[in-house]
This record gives structure tokens, sequence and C-alpha cells, in this order.
């Protein structure tokens, strides 16, 4: 082992559990103290300026400039008690991040002196550079000016010395520059469209949420072996490096005992989540060696996923004083499970009624499977534009592997509901709908099980399955910012749900009581999907991929042409119709998408370039020099019987000897596939030739892997797959 990563594989198996920081108080008495929830609202606003916040926060109602002012001042006293100096507007940019501008509270007296001050024209707007952020050309680098604009629905929340507001980023102009601006939109949109729907069996709802509850997945790392890998360093995933002997295959890493330094970082995320009021309720050790997971309990779609992207900084710098770097690229490693962040997802009413779970009677029912099916079909219409919504450079890497859903969007659906949906089309449309065991027998019967929630099974190659009570959408990756996914299908449901309640409408309009009006309308979509998006196979076989094709679903593996999805007439047509994007914010985000994908290839051939000339060829060319003065000795020893002698030299020599030169000569047709590409002026085309690349670096990953076989375990420069995911 060479000295280098001798020394930081000891330095890492040396590291001990750093004590959690954990408050002496129950859990209950310190959730949410760093949130402006409601709790703190009531103690540090009058009443009268209260009351008009929550208007606005419930019911959208803007605040006049006086009332802002007070809620700042408040909002002020009661973060400067918990040592604030500086605010911020926290916002999304489509970085795949958070973005923050930190400024002062301070400002002059007019007396020669220095105040705190903070007032409600800072609160609700401020006004970073826009030019500097991906816009996909809506802004340029002389039209810098763009907009953050407080949103009062996700409440505002300290880090460290600084009060961070949550807000939506626009360009001067009006266009989102944002992930945070179209999910409000598509909220809006699909509520829009279920309230009618629901009015018609509860006239007293007014609003339908949707909810998010995700699952969030990702490795651990020691620092002192990150530092020691450039791959990991700069892309997120090791692009070289031959599997261990031992991996996950004898499952024994899933849901075993947690080790005692993961324990303690895990308990300092989980205090640090919940003072920040994030639900944070399951923690355990994932499928791979050194994977794990942590999920919360379900909430409303934005303030769920403000919290997810609140909870992976946090863990990122709660992992470095454990020692730890915190690895959420999708597929980090090869040959085990990559990670992904399962979006749970469902809706419900503000009188309290779960629209994904069977109701308390026969029209209850009804209003379950109408909802269950329209999903479907939005999901069957918008396969193609619901996997170009996860799409990315590093998910491409987990699809379809290691227990990752494939790049198909069908839905799991289970033999309880499959077996619903095709009862009801064979009974007649005022057939009702019961759940199993509520009322007597009775011939014609659609009967729901009771225990409904354990009656579905789960099927891990399902990138959209139901689980009961949600929609559990599995395909999206672990370091994705969950709004891109969430406004799709929320789009895509309120398109369709519009539609069906016109259909339902006309309908009832000839005379056709509810029931049956909806039942009739439902009929053929029930057969649509189920001969379409509906399937409870195994999603890895050849032969799924071919019925998938003669269903017409999508399966296009190529994320770059996946992303033509968002320019389509159909999609455009839907995101327009339900005030989501526009067709120039849906060109400019491709624009982005493409350009993102090729930047995040470019530095991955960069870097494997490097690391071929500067790491594994002078490691092997070391190796053979040794091999060479092997073989010079028995010659000298053997002259007579030298072949003999040295036969496995010659052999390891000649193999070494190969494989340098596949790789030399693969590297170097990587490098000029490169310079071409990188010439295109075209984003898509250039994306396009970064395809091909990427493709290629599996092919000079290979030669790389078998010398780490081949070379001195004391002259590999890297640490190895069995030192990097089997830290305690």
């Amino acid at each position: 082992m060479s000295k280098l990563r001798f020394d930081v594989v000891q330095d890492a198996f040396k590291k001990k559990a750093v004590p959690a920081e954990s408050p002496a108080e129950r859990t209950s008495k310190y959730f949410g103290e760093l949130v402006f929830n409601r709790e703190n609202m009531h103690k540090y606003l009058n009443t009268k300026t209260y009351e008009a916040l929550i208007d606005c926060i419930d019911n959208g109602h803007p605040l006049d400039r006086a009332t802002a002012d007070e809620v700042a001042e408040g909002m002020k006293t009661w973060a400067m008690e918990h040592g604030v100096t500086h605010i911020t507007h926290w916002f999304q940019p489509l970085t795949e991040g958070t973005a923050e501008k930190h400024d002062s509270l301070m400002e002059y007296d007019g007396k020669g002196g220095m105040l705190e001050q903070f007032d409600g024209k800072s609160l609700i707007q401020q006004e970073p550079d826009a030019s500097s952020f991906p816009s996909g050309g809506i802004r340029a680098t002389f039209e810098a000016r763009g907009y953050t604009a407080w949103d009062p629905t996700s409440p505002v929340f300290i880090q460290d010395d600084t009060l961070c507001i949550p807000t939506v980023f626009i360009s001067y102009t009006g266009e989102a520059l944002d992930y945070k601006t179209p999910l409000k939109k598509s909220l809006k949109a699909v509520s829009d469209a279920a309230v009618p729907i629901c009015q018609l069996f509860d006239p007293k709802v007014k609003k339908v949420y949707s909810y998010l509850g995700w699952e969030q997945e990702y490795f651990l790392v020691d620092e002192d072996l990150y530092a020691a890998r450039p791959d990991l360093m700069l892309t997120g995933r090791t692009l070289m490096g031959h599997e261990s002997s031992k991996n996950q295959q004898l499952d024994d890493h899933y849901f075993g005992a947690i080790p005692s330094r993961v324990m303690e970082f895990m308990k300092d995320v989980e205090i640090a989540g919940y003072r920040h009021g994030i639900p944070l309720k399951t923690r355990h050790n994932e499928v791979a060696p050194n994977q794990f997971e942590l999920a919360p309990i379900f909430g409303e779609t934005n303030l769920s996923n403000d919290q997810n992207q609140m909870i992976m900084n946090l863990m990122q710098q709660i992992a470095r004083k454990h020692g730890f770097v915190l690895l959420l690229h999708e597929k980090p490693f090869a040959g085990i499970n990559g990670s992904g962040k399962h979006n749970n997802w469902s809706l419900g009413t503000d009188t309290g009624t779960l629209l994904l779970a069977p109701g308390k009677d026969a029209m209850g029912n009804l209003q379950f499977v109408t909802f269950f099916v329209n999903v479907l079909v939005a999901v069957q219409k918008h396969n193609a534009l619901l996997k170009a919504s996860i799409a990315t450079a590093t998910n491409a890497h987990r699809l379809g592997a290691n227990e990752a859903p494939p790049a198909i969007i069908s839905s799991f659906l289970g033999h309880t509901m499959t077996k619903v949906l095709h009862k009801l089309l064979e009974v007649p449309s005022d057939t009702p709908i019961e759940i199993a065991g509520k009322k007597g027998a009775s011939v014609g019967l659609v009967e729901i099980p009771e225990i409904f929630i354990d009656n579905t099974d789960r099927n891990r190659t399902s990138p959209f399955a139901f689980t009961g009570n949600r929609f559990e959408f599995r395909a999206v990756g672990s370091s994705a910012n969950c709004a891109g996914a969430m406004t799709t299908l929320n789009a895509a449901v309120a398109e369709q749900l519009t539609a069906f309640k016109a259909a339902v409408d006309k309908e009832m309009a000839a005379g056709k009581p509810m029931n049956i009006a909806f039942m009739d309308v439902l009929k053929p979509l029930i057969a649509s999907i189920i001969d379409t998006v509906c399937f409870d196979g195994n999603g890895y076989t050849e032969e799924w991929k071919e019925e998938a094709k003669r269903r017409g679903l999508d399966t296009e593996t190529c994320v770059p042409i996946m992303f033509d999805e968002f320019t389509k007439p159909a999609s455009v047509e839907m995101f327009e119709k339900t005030g989501v994007y526009t067709k120039p914010e849906l060109e400019a985000r491709n624009e982005v998408k493409w350009e993102t994908y090729t930047k995040k290839v470019q530095i991955e051939a960069r870097v494997m370039g490097r690391m071929a000339q500067n790491h594994i060829i002078p490691a092997a060319l070391a190796y053979k020099n040794r091999l060479l003065t092997i073989i010079t000795q028995l010659k000298a020893l053997y002259p007579d019987d030298f072949e003999s002698m040295a036969q496995t030299e010659l052999a390891l020599l000649q193999r070494v000897t190969k494989l340098v030169e596949d790789i030399r000569t693969k590297c170097a047709a990587m490098v000029d596939a490169r310079k071409a590409a990188n010439k295109i002026e075209d984003e898509r085309e250039k994306a396009l030739a970064y395809y091909a690349i990427a493709e290629s670096l599996f092919a000079i990953r290979r030669p790389i892997d078998k010398l780490e076989e081949v070379v001195d375990n004391d002259l590999w420069p890297l640490p190895k797959y069995r030192e990097l995911l089997f830290i305690n």
C-alpha cells in the first residue's frame, strides 16, 4: 500500500465517534425553536398583525406595507433573542442547490451611532444579481436585475447568526428563475382543479393540498479517504474502482445496527432538524455499505421541499464535524445500490380528507377511485415528461441498476387495486364501492379491503408505485430538488382533473345522476391505464422494455433527448393551461438542463483523463519497473531456464502493458472527442456529444479497474472500495 494511502486509511480507522450535541430537554420542548412558526408569530406579533399574516399564509391575501413592517419588527425581536446579526433571502436557483446573500441588520442611527434595523421592505423583496445564475438566456450579463420575494407560506428560520427568509426568485421581466415559483403555481393549479370535484362530494371543501414525504438516501465516507480521491472531491462519485470482494451481497447492512460514529452524526442531524421544525421520523442503514436514509412525517409540498433543502445543507455541515463527507450523488460507487429520494405524494382537502385513501362510505370511495384513476391517467399521458423531470447526468447512472427503478415510467398498483379496477369495468355504473367488512355481502359490490394500507406489496422496480394512501415517485434522485418532479406531477394531475370535471359536467347536464356520470367517465379511463401505464411485474427485464414500447410508453435512455419532452406541444399546452410555465420559460430551462448536463460530464471527463495520466499510469509503470527488475534478475540467475522461471512475471508484464496502452489510447480518443464537442455552439447538440463522451468513460474505467486487481497494493495510489465502504 502506498505511504499516502496507508496514512489516510489508518487515520480513517482511528476515528472515534464524536458525542452528539444532545439538548437536555425532550424533543417536543425544543422542536421548531429556530423557526418563526405560528406559536412564535402569536407571541411576537400583536393580534391584528398576527391575524393579517395568518390570512396571508392561509388565503393568499396580500399584506400592506404597515403590516409588513410590524411583521418584520416582530421577527427582528425574536431573531435577535437568538443571536441573529444578519438576514438573507434564501432561494433555490437552477443550480441544484440553495443561494443566500447575507446583509447585516446594522444601519446608521443618524446620530453618529448604529442600530439594528429590519423593515417590511427588506422582508418582502430584495434584488440579487440574476445574471450569474443559470437562466437559459432569460437574463444576460448586461441584464442583471432579478428579484427575490418572500414566501410567507414557508416560515423564516435561523441558521447560525442569520435569519433566513424563504423566497421565490424571478427576473425583472417576470419569468421564474428558480424551483419554488413554478412549484407554488403547480400547487395552486392542482387545488383549483381538484376543489370543484371535491365540492360535489363535500361543499365545505375550499382548498386541496399536495403532500410530500421525501425519503433521503445518502452515503458517508471518511473525510481523509475522500480527500485522497480527486474523483469524489470534484464529481461526487468514483470514476474508477474495482468492486470489493464483499459489498452488499449478504444484505447484512440493510436495517443492521448503526455504527456508533454514524449514530452520533444521525443524532446531531435530528437535533438540528427538530430545532428547525423538520419532523424527522425514520433513520436506518440502507442496503449498500455506508449508505443510510432519513425520512420525515408527511407535510405540505412547498414546506416539505424547503425542509429537504434545509436538511441537505445541515447534513453536509454536520458530517464534517464527525469526520465524514456526505455524498448525495445518485451513484457514487459502481456495483452497489445508488441513492434516491423517493417522493411520497398525495392530495388532501382542508376538511381533512385524504383523497388517495378509501372513504367511509360508497361516495367517499367513489371520490377515492376518481382521484386514483385520474392521477394514473396523468402519468400515462405524460410519462415521458415525468421521466424528463427526474433526468440528470447523475441520476442516469442510478436508474435501472441495483434496486433503482428503470428509465420507463410505469405504476405498480398491487393485486388488490388491480382487481378493483377490473371489477369496476365489469359492473354497472351505479354499483356502490364499499369497504369490505363494513356491510353485509352483496352481489355485485366492488369491495376495497378494510386494512388497505397493508394490501399493496412493494415493487422495487416500479418508478411510480401506489403504496396504500399515496403514490411513491421512486425515480427522483438523491441530489435533486424535489420541486422539479413535484411541479410536473402536480401540473399533469391538474390538467387531467380539469378535463375529467368537464366530462362529468357534460354527463350530468344530460340528466345522469352524479355517481353514474362519474363512473361512465371513469370506465374508459380505467380501461386505458390498465393496458398502458399499470405494470406489476419486473421492470428490469428485456421483455418489459419491449412490452413498454408496445404499450406506447417512452423508453428513451439518452438524458439530453429526454429533455425534449418539456418543449413538445402537449407539454407546453399542459404547462400553459395550468399557469405553471410559459413556453419561453420551458425553452430557457431546457437550455439550462442541456448546459448543466454538458458541464457535469465535461468535469468527469477531465478528471478521468487527468487521474488516468497522473495517478493510474504512473502506478502501473512503477509496477512494470518492479517486474522488469525481477525479470532481469531471473534472466541473470537462470539464463538457460529463464522463460520457465519468469513465466508469471512475463505474463503480468504483458498484461499490464496491454492495459496501460488500452487506457492511453481510450483517454486520447476521449480528449479528442471533448475538444470537438467544445466547439459546438448549440447547447442541445453539445449535450448529445457529451452523452457519447459519458458513455466512453465506462470503457476507460474497465482497464483501470483491471489494473487495480493486478498492480501491487502498496503502489496503488487511491483508496479502494474495501477501504471507502467499510469504516466503523
